[in-house]
């Protein structure tokens, strides 16, 4: 198999829009890229598909090696859609190259969610799900395809969104898991309100669920942070939680977020 670029930009630019290529910078002087050249081609061999290597020697393309700033070797860049999207520098041993790549390449169904992730954004919610469950019959552990079902079901099956990230321990995907469980809880308390205490803001957060069900989360923010206000540690730290699992849910720049963050914070130190 041939590895060696002649055609940077048509063999490595524009092919990573169709496939990650692994693009190893090196030279015939170089003792360390000796080194590195069999381990990769064998990992490139092994790969079944998921990236291919492209091989640039340094001294025959000085203007490639400019352009991305090499100027220690042997020195290693992953390129996705004609960007560097992670690199790494020096003879690194087998096992730790396998590490790296596990780390950095893209999900296999990266374009799919991709297209899921622009049509959720564009409110079409029927044919977002359509493509992320087409992903889980081919790839049922895909967990990245799992977290982003689990939050366009949480509103209208929030069972099965709690099943789908009830196991998943991925560090990438924390946050917006425990949000998720945190939210799905929620919804299952006004069912069984007889097991939270009954407080004097029982009935406030009872009502800020509610809010939270409908999607109103302006209302469901604000009745929250009251609950704060009042009584922080009702329902073990439940609206503080909740506040949080809001947040993460819209995005950090939403701007119904945005527009209770202060509160939120001032609530939490009064």
């Amino acid at each position: 198999m041939r590895y060696e670029v002649q055609d940077f930009q048509r063999e490595v630019v524009d092919q990573s829009c169709e496939l990650p290529i692994l693009v190893d910078f090196w030279a015939e002087w170089c003792a360390p890229c000796r080194v590195l050249t069999p381990v990769l081609e064998r990992l490139a061999d092994n790969a079944q598909g998921a990236w291919t290597l492209a091989k640039v020697n340094t001294e025959q393309h000085v203007d490639v090696a400019r352009q991305y700033g090499i100027s220690s070797i042997p020195n290693v860049k992953l390129f996705i859609d004609g960007k560097v999207v992670n690199e790494f520098v020096g003879a690194l041993p087998e096992h730790m190259i396998k590490q790296w790549l596990e780390k950095t390449l893209p999900n296999k169904f990266h374009k799919q969610i991709e297209q899921a992730r622009l049509l959720l954004d564009q409110h079409q919610v029927v044919e977002a799900q359509r493509i992320l469950e087409d992903v889980l019959t081919t790839d049922s552990m895909n967990i990245e395809a799992k977290v982003l079902l689990a939050q366009l079901l949480i509103f209208t099956n929030p069972q099965q969104a709690r099943n789908l990230v009830d196991h998943i321990d991925e560090p990438k995907f924390s946050e917006l898991v425990e949000a998720i469980k945190t939210i799905t809880r929620l919804f299952e308390l006004p069912k069984t309100e007889n097991h939270i205490s009954s407080g004097k803001v029982k009935d406030l957060y009872l009502k800020a669920i509610t809010e939270l069900t409908l999607q109103n989360f302006d209302s469901a923010l604000a009745t929250f942070i009251d609950v704060i206000r009042t009584d922080r540690y009702y329902d073990e730290d439940g609206a503080r939680k909740a506040c949080i699992a809001i947040f993460k849910l819209l995005g950090e720049e939403h701007e119904i977020a945005r527009k209770h963050r202060r509160d939120f914070g001032s609530a939490l130190y009064i």
